[in-house]
């Protein structure tokens, strides 16, 4: 069999290995391994007496991607950025992110919901992680809403979304680990990151709106806060902000100039300042333990899924198997806005499958290379390419929108994750009332996809100015 021949049969194979159950880092590590051997086996001519030869380099090959990928140092951002969540949590911010935006936003139809998806956003900003954003507004803020009266479901739906900001408003774990993937810069993509999510979260709070004023008895709002009592609750909620302009300012300078520091750093200094804000809020070392390992279990999560999707990619690479679909998809004949357009919708059909990171992780080698040929090349001028966009920018554009995609997926059945996490977290909902929940959100999202599809100056404005 030809190499790319057997790309297809391994792949073929591993997407079995995942319906099937198996976990994403351990079905694409033994899918690579398994391909690495039959190729190197193959040129050896299937010599029954070389088999032992092939296995030693597959072994070898295999061998040298944990060390060589992980060590890079844009990957360190990961365990930061979760980090920060948790310190934050711990440091009571989230109650008065919760606190500050219902006393400002929950006098509008809808008002405890909206307020609810804007403290998510808000959270977001200091937190890597859409389940841990899930897990925490989903004690804090679903008691509030069924106390006056929400639907138990859709105030479950509300936060199951809300949680799926994370994935987008910077500091985000999966911008990191798409700009890795496709080499592209880690600064840039975590910029272009933040009006797509504002955008989202602002849709969700229109579709809340919406559904408020055309449903009887649906989310009263809340009034009855002074203004005193609006103002006093923003001091408790600012630190929030002082830590994202402390990461955006290490990430991009904007008094112009150098950065100060790479997005590494500024997520380090980032912990650091949540890390001494929970200590002035009285956080103990139980907590502070908690947090840590928290922490780490997320990441060596992660990172595993890494080592065993990068052995698989090292495989791909050597079955030309990218190359091979980027001729295809460049050879056909429909137009590329709609090619591209059948892309994102095989990326909502394989999310109801698969995890958000490792869908993104076993297919971006091969779909990112046929994206890039769609606008002309990964260094086509904007003059010159399809989208109308530079092929720097094209990568930074595709990002936010997989992202986006696997936001969507974060909340779809059967596998969806943070519906998993709010139903672990409340004993009185089922995964099926939470599922139940999110429903309305689809059409939130795709209308936001379609409008970043639509119009990319959405995406690309804010990291255009660096």
């Amino acid at each position: 069999m030809e190499p790319i021949e057997i790309g297809l049969v391994v792949s073929g194979g591993l997407l079995v290995l995942v319906v099937l159950g198996m976990r994403v880092a351990f079905a694409a590590g033994l899918a690579g391994m398994v391909g690495l051997i039959w190729i190197f086996w193959a040129k050896f001519g299937y010599d029954p007496s070389r088999f032992g030869k092939a296995l030693t380099i597959a072994v070898k090959t295999a061998g040298q991607v944990p060390h060589s990928k992980v060590s890079s140092q844009a990957l360190s951002l990961i365990p930061t950025f979760i980090l920060i969540g948790y310190l934050a949590y711990y440091a009571g911010l989230t109650k008065a992110l919760f606190e500050a935006a219902k006393r400002w936003l929950a006098w509008v139809p809808g008002g405890l919901a909206v307020s609810t998806v804007f403290a998510t956003a808000g959270f977001a900003a200091v937190s890597g992680a859409s389940v841990a954003t899930s897990a925490v507004f989903a004690r804090i803020a679903i008691p509030e809403m069924l106390a006056i009266g929400y639907d138990k479901r859709f105030a479950a739906g509300v936060v199951a979304a809300g949680g799926t900001l994370a994935s987008l408003i910077p500091p985000s774990a999966i911008l990191v680990i798409y700009a890795i993937i496709v080499e592209q810069d880690v600064g840039k993509l975590l910029l272009a990151g933040f009006i797509p999510g504002a955008f989202s979260a602002v849709i969700y709070g229109i579709l809340i709106i919406g559904m408020a004023l055309t449903i009887k008895g649906f989310g009263p709002a809340v009034s009855g806060f002074t203004w005193k009592e609006r103002f006093v609750s923003l001091p408790p909620a600012l630190p929030i902000l002082f830590v994202v302009v402390t990461i955006i300012f290490f990430v991009y300078n904007p008094f112009g100039g150098d950065a100060w520091g790479t997005p590494t750093e500024g997520g380090a200094i980032g912990a650091f300042v949540v890390f001494l804000m929970a200590l002035y809020r009285g956080m103990r070392w139980a907590e502070l333990k908690d947090a840590l390992l928290e922490t780490a279990k997320l990441s060596v999560m992660i990172f595993t899924i890494i080592w065993g999707v990068l052995i698989y990619v090292r495989f791909l690479g050597f079955a030309d198997l990218p190359g091979a679909f980027s001729d295809w998809i460049t050879s056909l004949t429909m137009s590329p806005m709609l090619i591209l357009i059948m892309i994102l919708l095989a990326y909502a059909v394989l999310g109801m499958f698969m995890d958000a990171i490792g869908m993104l992780l076993l297919t971006l080698p091969v779909v990112y290379p046929a994206v890039m040929a769609l606008n002309g090349g990964e260094f086509v001028s904007a003059a010159d390419s399809t989208f109308g966009m530079s092929g720097p920018m094209c990568a930074i554009w595709f990002g936010i929108l997989v992202v986006k995609m696997a936001e969507f997926c974060l909340i779809t059945p059967p596998i969806g994750l943070n519906c998993f996490v709010v139903a672990g977290v409340r004993d009185d909902l089922s995964v099926q009332d939470v599922f139940k929940g999110v429903t309305p959100f689809f059409i939130a999202d795709a209308v936001t996809i379609a409008l970043l599809v639509a119009f990319p100056a959405i995406v690309l404005w804010l990291p255009g100015q660096v």
